[in-house]
């Protein structure tokens, strides 16, 4: 009889293994890689399971089970990891918002889990992963720069602007936005928040979500609705690429919704290049 195949909680020994995993693709890994890098790949230090598939020590894919499950497989063992990580997943019960990741990892996860965790909120199968790894073909807008700690009140209601359109419902719907407001403070305290404000006015703003050695990940890009159509959101990326590039790590990457037009032509015009596919499934 054949066995299903099945995943294992990682813990501190795996932690050449998962770096060694995550090479394979640094752009799309750079969450992962980021905090593997920073904290090891104990549980606790991660302060959520990661969980491995692969014969021995050798790693096929990983799914960090945490706020967002994400996944990530070699080519060739999307399938079978996806069956190991949902046999996980389903035992453990959803505590996730969101699963995200590359989408030939999501996919076959979500096919899986549905019927368990169905339905969802939304499902994004498609969002191109774009990275530029030199200077932007825009001019920057010269006045994004990093927040500075007390600006941390003026930047919120821009952030959760931002967060409601693109994510289509509240941050602060569950906590008043504590958890929220938390992470954005640390974002902020860290030089990963860049915004143009003018006059006590958030015109752009964009945060680096996502660091490792390799890459980083520029996340919640957004343009104050009265001043969109006049060619911020290209510049201001700009700003934020240059920036990223210079003082954090040499490969600027983003995910966009394939839906999104507008975005897309602006990371087009700065001078991004489509590098892969990421895919959402939203609770």
């Amino acid at each position: 009889m054949l066995r299903t195949p099945t995943a294992r909680l990682l813990d501190e020994t795996d932690e050449r293994a998962v770096a060694e995993l995550l090479a394979t693709d640094p752009v799309a890994t750079c969450w992962l890689a980021g905090r593997v890098e920073a904290v090891g790949t104990g549980p606790a230090a991660l302060g959520a399971p990661l969980w491995g598939f692969g014969s021995g020590r050798s790693l096929e894919g990983v799914c960090l089970a945490g706020a967002n499950l994400i996944p990530f497989t070699l080519p060739g063992s999307e399938r079978a990891a996806a069956g190991a990580f949902a046999e996980r997943a389903r035992r453990a019960g959803r505590r996730c918002s969101t699963i995200v990741g590359p989408a030939r990892a999501v996919a076959p996860l979500w096919e899986l889990l549905a019927p368990h965790w169905g339905p969802a909120r939304d499902l994004r199968p498609r969002q191109p992963l774009l990275a530029i790894d030199g200077p932007p073909a825009v001019a920057a807008e010269p006045r994004v720069r990093p927040v500075r700690p007390t600006e941390l009140d003026t930047l919120l209601p821009a952030a959760v602007a931002m967060f409601t359109e693109e994510v289509g419902v509240s941050p602060l719907r569950l906590d008043g936005g504590a958890g929220y407001r938390a992470r954005l403070s640390e974002l902020v305290r860290a030089g990963r928040s860049l915004a143009w404000i003018e006059h006590g006015e958030v015109v752009f703003k964009a945060e680096i979500g996502a660091v490792s050695r390799a890459a980083c990940q520029v996340q919640g890009v957004w343009v104050a609705p009265s001043h969109r159509g006049r060619g911020i959101g290209a510049a201001g990326t700009a700003a934020v690429v240059e920036y990223a590039r210079t003082t954090i790590a040499p490969v600027v990457s983003l995910y966009v919704n394939d839906f999104n037009s507008a975005a897309r032509a602006a990371y087009q015009r700065v001078g991004f290049q489509e590098i892969g596919l990421y895919a959402s499934v939203l609770f």
